[in-house]
This record gives C-alpha cells, sequence and structure tokens, in this order.
C-alpha cells in the first residue's frame, strides 16, 4: 500500500470513529457570529484587560494547525485568508468534544463557539466550549513550510493552491477589483452593461481562428466568439450609444504565458467621438484602475517601476525608428519606404510589413505603458481611415511590460466601404490566412441603416492583471486554466473502492 493510500486509510477510520462520537462527518449549517477577519480586525489591538468582560464568539473554518499538550491543545483555523487561534482545554469542552478535537486532521472544517482572550504569549485567541464538526479532509494538506509548490498541480488544483498559498488568494481578489473599478469608472460616464451571444454563426471582431461546434437542432455550425464586437456596434446603431461588456472569448491558438483559448475582455463602444477621445479615456481608465487595484499608480513588474499616470504615445512609425536597437537606426523615411521595408520583412504589402517589423522589433520593449497609434489599414478591416493618409487607419493598442493590453480604433460606419473591407478579408483568406474576417451581410445592412461616429476598444483583463499582481504567466491569473488532460486520478479510484463512512 502507497503511502498516500495509507493516509487515506487513516482519515477514513477517523471520520468513523466521529460519527461514533455523534458528530457528522460532513455536517450543517453553522451561523458564525463573525468572520476571522472582522474578530481580527475589531480585536486584534486590544489588550487583555480590554476583552473582559467575555466577548463570546462563534466562528468556523479549516484548521491549519494542531498542537496537543496533554488535556488541552492549540490550533489555528484559516477563513477568507485570515487565521485565528483557538484554545481547547478538555474541562472546558467536555470529554466527548476533546475527544473530537484529539481526531482532528489538519485540514479539517469545524466551527466553535467560545470567547476571546489573550494567551500569556500575548496572541489573540478563542476560549472553545463547543466544537462543531462541518467537513472532513480525506487527503493531506501540503506540507507546512513548503506550501504547494509545483507549478502543474497549482494550475490543476486551484481549490487547493487558494488553500495553501495565500499570496494566490491576494491575486484574484486584485482581479475582482479591477473588474469592478473598470465597471464603477464606465458607468459613471454613462455607459451600461449589455450581454451578446458567446455562439455566433459568423466569428468577427478580431483576426484569430476560432472554435467550433455544432446545434443539433438547428443542424448548423457555430463558433464561439472571437470577440463580441460585431454585436455591440450594432447595439450603437439601434441607440445605445454607450455600451461596455466584460466578456469571455475563445481563440483556438496556441499555450503562452501570454495566451489562454479562454479569455477575458472588457469592450467598450461610444458614439461621437474618435480614437483621440478613446486615448484619454484610456489614460483615466488605467491611472485610475492601478489605484483602486494596487493603491498607487505606479506598480512593480519583473524589477521595473512601471507608471500607469501617463501613457507614452508614438505612432508605429514612430516606435520602430525608437526603439530600433541595430547599429543601422532607420528614419522616418526609411520606415515610410517600401523598399526598406521589403529589405527588412517576408510580407507582401508595405503595411503588413511594416506591422511585422514593429511586431519582431519593438512589442518586447515597451515596458512603460505606451499608446501605438496608426496603423496600417491592411491589419485593421474595422478601423476608419486617416482622412490625410488612406494607407492607414484611426487605431491605437496599448501596451505595458512588453505586452499588448488594449486595442482600439475610430470606427469604420461606412457600410460599402465596410464591404469593401470584408472582401479584401476574403482575398487574404483565399490567399491562405485562416485568421482573415468572414464577411457578414447582416452587418453591413446594420451599418447601412446608419451608425453614428463611433470609437470602440478592448481591454485584456487578464494582461492587465498580471501586470498589476506581478504575475509572470497569464494562467497565474485565470482560475483554472486550459491544461493538457490529467492521468489516472488513483485517490479518487481508491475512494471509490472503499466504504467510505
Amino acid at each position: 500500500m502507497s503511502l498516500e493510500d495509507e493516509l487515506l486509510t487513516q482519515r477514513l477510520c477517523r471520520a468513523r470513529e466521529i460519527a461514533a462520537l455523534g458528530f457528522e462527518p460532513y455536517g450543517r449549517r453553522f451561523d458564525f457570529t463573525s468572520t476571522l477577519a472582522e474578530i481580527l480586525t475589531g480585536y486584534a489591538a486590544k489588550t487583555a484587560e480590554e476583552l473582559v468582560p467575555e466577548i463570546r464568539v462563534r466562528v468556523a473554518g479549516r484548521l491549519m494547525t494542531k498542537r496537543l499538550m496533554g488535556k488541552a491543545g492549540f490550533a489555528h483555523l484559516q477563513q477568507d485568508g485570515e487565521r485565528l487561534q483557538i484554545y481547547v482545554k478538555k474541562d472546558a469542552a467536555g470529554e466527548r468534544e476533546f475527544t473530537l478535537f484529539q481526531l482532528l486532521d489538519i485540514g479539517d472544517i469545524i466551527g466553535v463557539e467560545g470567547y476571546l482572550f489573550r494567551t500569556r504569549t500575548g496572541e489573540l485567541s478563542v476560549h472553545v466550549e463547543k466544537i462543531e464538526f462541518l467537513s472532513k479532509t480525506l487527503l493531506s494538506m501540503p506540507e507546512k513550510w513548503h506550501g504547494l509548490e509545483d507549478v502543474e498541480t497549482r494550475y490543476r488544483q486551484r481549490y487547493l493552491d487558494l488553500i495553501a498559498n495565500p499570496e494566490v488568494r491576494k491575486v484574484f481578489i486584485t482581479r475582482a477589483r479591477i473588474v469592478a473599478s473598470l465597471r464603477r469608472q464606465l458607468e459613471a460616464r454613462g455607459y451600461i452593461e449589455v450581454e451578446t451571444p458567446m455562439m455566433q454563426p459568423l466569428y468577427g471582431g478580431a483576426a484569430a481562428r476560432p472554435f467550433v461546434t455544432h446545434h443539433n437542432t438547428l443542424d448548423i455550425d457555430l463558433y464561439l466568439r472571437i470577440a463580441p464586437e460585431l454585436y455591440l456596434k450594432r447595439l450603437v446603431v439601434g441607440g445605445l450609444e454607450r455600451v461596455y461588456e466584460i466578456n469571455r472569448n475563445f481563440r483556438n491558438e496556441g499555450l503562452s504565458t501570454h495566451h489562454n483559448p479562454e479569455f477575458t475582455m472588457l469592450e467598450f463602444y461610444q458614439a461621437y467621438t474618435d480614437y483621440r477621445g478613446l486615448m484619454d479615456l484610456s489614460a483615466e481608465l488605467l491611472k485610475q484602475v492601478a489605484v483602486d487595484a494596487t493603491g498607487s499608480a505606479e506598480v512593480e513588474y519583473e524589477g521595473r517601476r512601471l507608471d500607469f499616470s501617463r501613457l507614452d504615445r508614438y505612432t508605429m512609425r514612430e516606435a520602430v525608428v525608437q526603439f530600433w536597437e541595430a547599429p543601422d537606426r532607420p528614419s522616418l523615411a526609411d520606415v515610410a519606404d517600401p523598399d526598406w521595408l521589403r529589405r527588412h520583412s517576408g510580407q507582401a504589402t508595405a503595411g503588413e510589413a511594416l506591422t511585422d517589423v514593429f511586431e519582431r522589433s519593438v512589442e518586447d520593449k515597451l515596458i512603460q505603458p505606451t499608446i501605438i497609434y496608426d496603423y496600417p489599414v491592411e491589419t485593421s478591416p474595422l478601423s476608419k481611415k486617416k482622412p490625410e493618409d488612406p494607407a492607414f487607419v484611426e487605431r491605437f493598442e496599448i501596451y505595458a511590460a512588453g505586452m499588448e493590453i488594449g486595442n482600439a480604433y475610430t470606427e469604420l460606419n461606412d457600410p460599402q466601404e465596410q464591404r469593401r473591407r470584408f472582401e479584401m478579408q476574403l482575398a487574404m483568406r483565399e490567399g491562405g490566412n485562416e485568421e482573415a474576417h468572414q464577411m457578414d451581410e447582416d452587418y453591413v445592412r446594420a451599418l447601412a441603416y446608419g451608425m453614428p461616429p463611433a470609437g470602440g476598444e478592448g481591454i485584456g483583463i487578464d494582461r492587465l492583471t498580471m501586470i498589476l499582481t506581478g504575475s509572470r504567466s497569464i494562467r497565474d491569473v485565470i482560475l483554472f486554466p486550459l491544461l493538457r488532460p490529467e492521468g489516472p486520478l488513483e485517490l479518487v479510484n481508491s475512494l471509490r473502492q472503499r466504504d467510505t463512512l
């Protein structure tokens, strides 16, 4: 028998002993008077004298430590990332409940009733008079001093990661603050939150490969959305002039520290503005979200200080010149020269070549929060052209820590031009570009009813959370990232073969 099987057998035996004492191994509702955080906030600074007369409490949590000393013992309960010590004495709790305390394993969940006091060492504790057993843990917790360190196990068993590593819980609390801040800021500016379809008959709004599924009743293929853009702009046509969605998107692409096939975006659209209006709005949103999430507009990421109080701004051409590291730094005239671009890229058109050079030579150098604007028309089929230079569109992307975290543009609202752009994308698909847009006839029809001038933007919640929490991988900020299938669950199979309780 393996050590894990032996430990499982021991815990199953203790569960039966607990049941024999009259306790349910998987108990019922427990009404506590305070959370552990509330007790620590309210009483951590009080002296032993200030805890008299008795302050009675009922608290619950997971047992994280336990020390037996004859007819008494100490333990720590953990709840919502906070820990509080309890003291159990046989004379106070009674023989039955002290026997229960002796049978407890690290990881068991209990509720206790008693009063607050300070031990001889000064630690705030609960002097326990009653114990209720709430849930048995059959598998052992991670080792006390090292926690849960294996990365694969942490991602696959996030529930265990949250128990063992308090800093992980802080990451996801910060993520919640980021979402709440963005939602609050947009609603304060008159935006309304909407929901659009996740299953779509046509995919669009981004250049990406979709996931395909099938609806049996209608006998049609559907696509998990790669972006909600075309539906949100239909709403702008319909008169919802400031809309946003915090949405799940799905792209059938590779895995990396910056990519997960399922990810979260904030996407918003505003009538009667353009990409420059959204640049200013983005600067306000990102500065405030950094403050709301971390307490400061400056954050540290991989040893560098990032300042979200301002966003540097460069055109794509200016960025290539500014951040080019090879000895032969180009001029703006060079970057505008199709021959120079062809020498540095194998792409078919000057616009595609410029984008390729930028992505290879500049992106990873954009450490401080930065806006890159004015993109080639070939790579931006839904953006409005610059009137003074129709080879470029009014589009910008936001970078920080070498990652793209946002994409925005002045929306193309000319239905005839939109049709021509879709046709350009279809030609690219026929040329082998599997990520090019499909033709969406209904979207063109919607534009034909008239969409006001508008700007739209998407901000990646996962990557923004990475930066604001100092996380190196996107998997660290997604509760349940996509992983390869796991092998046989031997311990689970062991449970199937045993009379558990």
